[in-house]
């Protein structure tokens, strides 16, 4: 594919925000989108510099802090099932050889 056209991924790469707001700016009709084989979404490499260099948008730099309380909560969701087994192993493992 020529480099004129980019990919939504590369044109918030160079405006430095989200894809989402990319897609958000195609809806708004800020952006001019095209599809490639009725399929592929792609904007002109110097539409997504004009924006760029016009400032217009704003860059997502903007960064939540993650919690120690988040931290451990997370721990928790992903690997419940894990420490939920690891109890009952363990568990088994005592009723077996201690009783």
């Amino acid at each position: 594919m020529s480099e004129q056209f980019i990919t939504v991924r590369e044109s918030a790469q160079l405006l430095g925000t989200s894809e989402k707001k990319i897609m958000d700016m195609i809806d708004s009709k800020e952006l001019q989108a095209y599809r490639i084989a009725n399929q592929f979404l792609r904007l002109k490499k110097e539409e997504v510099l004009n924006i760029r260099n016009s400032g217009t948008v704003v860059n997502e730099t903007q960064k939540f802090p993650y919690t120690s309380a988040e931290r451990v909560a997370d721990f928790f969701y992903f690997n419940d099932f894990y420490i939920f087994a690891s109890v009952i192993v363990i568990w088994l493992l005592y009723v077996i050889f201690y009783t």
